[in-house]
């Protein structure tokens, strides 16, 4: 059985209730049984897409998803310093890690006979759901700032997708979305509201502890905009700590831009919620998010592995970017934030250094102007 669940008052609904927030106003997470990956099995399975994951995952082994598949997860650890690994996530089939949750959604939204789905996107989540729901035969409404990069628009459109430029910020963006969600019953596949994205972003955790030797890193630096990524990776720590295959989970150390750093104020302050921030702009567009709204989800789980929020200068970003370029990894100007909050995290926390870290590269560098 597979239900969405409310976060709040934990009031249930079928899937096919395509709803995208509980009546009582509460966010939803999803329910179904779960298996326990033999990460025996996995490690030499010529499968190295995430659905090697399957009994993880809502899906069955032969099951619709099988025709949307476009070989995604899989990437590669990239050693940076003794003790410090970047995993590659752009290497994905629309570059960006966003293809994890994307594919997740679209199958469900093909599997619950879904026509016409609407999403709303600083860009990447837009191109993936746009490349997916081409591949299924849905129509996408994609919904983005009018500054998106205009190399993640053109991206969107080489998919068939309808795009509707937003004036505005990111939560205008997201306000248009929902206007035409209530408007016109469509499937709203957000990979903020919608729990099955999630699904799809928690492989990230478990490929890197396959790819480990089935032991984690100390922790994990992410980016944190709405959190999809970091919301992935703290399920998996719970899965993988319920099926006794950890022991302890990772810390979570969360990175923000400091000119949209909402969480990081919250966390500091020692609050539960989160109250939007004024946006001033950042060059790292993927996590400019004036109002999370899984606030309180997201700062539960950093708080839970023991974890920390900062915030990075814009200064830091422009120049990790290069940095990582003069490595040769080449990324998108917010991924670029994620080696800059390394950076700071090692300096903050010395004891860093003798620890093993993982930081993601979520999306190539052609995708920034």
């Amino acid at each position: 059985m597979m239900n969405y669940i409310c976060f709040e008052c934990h009031s249930t609904y079928p899937l096919e209730s395509n709803i995208w927030k509980c009546n009582c106003g509460g966010l939803l997470n999803l329910e179904f049984e779960k298996k326990a990956v033999d990460f025996t099995e996995t490690s030499s399975s010529r499968n190295h897409s995430l659905w090697k994951y399957i009994d993880a995952l809502p899906f069955e082994q032969e099951d619709v998803w099988q025709e949307i598949t476009l070989g995604e997860g899989g990437t590669p650890l990239i050693k940076i310093d003794d003790n410090v690994y970047a995993k590659a996530d752009y290497y994905m089939p629309t570059l960006s890690f966003k293809d994890r949750g994307a594919v997740l959604l679209i199958a469900m939204a093909k599997k619950l006979g879904v026509e016409r789905v609407v999403a709303d996107s600083s860009g990447n989540a837009g191109t993936a759901i746009a490349a997916f729901g081409a591949r299924a035969g849905i129509q996408c409404d994609i919904f983005v700032p009018e500054s998106t990069s205009i190399k993640k628009i053109a991206q969107i459109e080489a998919h068939g997708a309808v795009i509707h430029k937003v004036p505005g910020n990111r939560e205008d963006t997201a306000t248009a979305a929902i206007s035409m969600v209530e408007t016109t019953g469509a499937f709203y596949a957000s990979h903020i509201y919608n729990p099955i994205f999630w699904e799809g972003t928690k492989t990230y955790v478990y490929e890197v502890f396959e790819q480990m030797n089935n032991k984690m890193p100390e922790a994990f630096i992410i980016p944190v905009g709405n959190g999809t990524l970091l919301m992935g990776a703290y399920i998996a720590f719970q899965e993988l700590l319920a099926n006794g295959q950890i022991e302890k989970m990772p810390k979570l150390l969360a990175v923000q831009a400091e000119v949209c750093a909402p969480l990081m104020k919250a966390f500091v302050e020692g609050k539960n919620t989160v109250e939007p921030v004024e946006h001033s702009g950042t060059l790292a567009e993927g996590i400019a998010i004036a109002a999370p709204a899984r606030g309180t989800e997201i700062l539960q789980a950093v708080r839970e592995t023991g974890g920390d929020i900062i915030g990075v200068s814009e200064e830091s970003i422009v120049k990790a970017r290069k940095q990582l370029a003069l490595k040769g990894i080449y990324v998108e100007i917010t991924s670029a934030a994620n080696y800059a909050g390394y950076l700071q995290y090692v300096e903050k926390y010395p004891e860093l250094k003798d620890q093993q870290l993982v930081f993601p590269l979520c999306g190539a560098g052609l995708k920034s102007n």
